[in-house]
């Protein structure tokens, strides 16, 4: 077999909750089944397993999705955009999205400003959806008494609806399956406001794959994403089709914030689901 020969490895790890991961395996297969038939070879199956910085510094990658804050920050010499998704959530407009500010459905507050000096659970301080999308929307740099560090949105959900803090920013498409998928993690929870829209998680390759390839991976994508047989799995993973952004669209990405509220910890807890986009 010769070095042109290798398949190139696969991974689609910012949505991959268990709950949808036959949804998710579905469509790689279609997708891989046509790149085959364009004389692009691709892994048969997901990389379900590795780190997301393994997944995006593999030099034999040819596809997987990241976040829009690290792709800007770290590893855009890296990686090269292939195109954005579109998902049918609430927040979402095209291929853009948006974090929805949940606090408890039982407690006080009907606006942002009304959370100052409160606590605010985040999954991690480089999510675009958790933290710096929730940053750029407060009035002042220190607004927040404290932040409880989570690791995941789902555990920034549980968080709140248990009072271990007062509110959240979680990735509307991830709140959106959640809801679908497993309706007790929002069941306690209710939303009072959105962050400001910014481009969605990037399907993305290596920055060195020839245009060929990047070519032959959005005819796959969005000929897999409009095939009616699979339509049920893009039913459970909400992905409508794609669309081709550029550069310039992820640089309207808002700043990291200079500065963090102080943490604070709470009991731990380890979610299934995926990591924290």
């Amino acid at each position: 077999m010769t070095a042109a020969a290798v398949p190139g490895t696969a991974s689609l790890p910012m949505y991959d909750l268990p709950e949808v991961r036959w949804a998710t395996d579905a469509l790689w297969s279609a997708v891989a089944a046509r790149l085959s038939a364009a004389g692009v070879a691709a892994a048969p199956v997901l990389d379900h397993s590795s780190s997301l910085p393994d997944l995006w510094t593999d030099p034999a990658l040819l596809l997987s999705q990241t976040c829009g804050n690290p792709y800007v920050r770290t590893y855009r010499d890296r990686l090269r955009l292939v195109a954005t998704p579109r998902y049918a959530a609430a927040g979402c407009d095209g291929p853009r999205y948006c974090s929805l500010l949940v606090v408890r459905a039982d407690g006080p507050g009907e606006s942002l400003a009304d959370f100052r000096d409160a606590v605010c659970a985040v999954n991690e301080w480089g999510s675009l959806s958790g933290w710096v999308a929730l940053a750029a929307a407060l009035p002042e740099p220190r607004f927040f008494r404290a932040a409880l560090i989570t690791g995941a949105h789902a555990d920034s959900m549980a968080a709140v609806a248990a009072g271990e803090a007062d509110i959240a920013a979680i990735d509307c498409v991830t709140y959106a399956l959640l809801q679908r998928h497993r309706p007790a993690a929002t069941a306690g929870l209710r939303v009072i406001g959105r962050t400001a829209p910014a481009p969605g998680l990037p399907f993305v390759t290596r920055r060195d794959a020839a245009e060929a390839t990047v070519e032959a991976l959005r005819s796959a994508l969005s000929g897999a994403l409009a095939d009616p047989a699979l339509a049920e799995a893009r039913a459970a993973l909400l992905i409508e089709g794609v669309e081709v952004l550029g550069e310039a669209d992820y640089d309207a990405i808002p700043a990291q914030p200079a500065s963090t509220p102080p943490p604070v910890s709470a009991p731990s807890r380890r979610s299934a689901t995926a990591p924290a986009p």
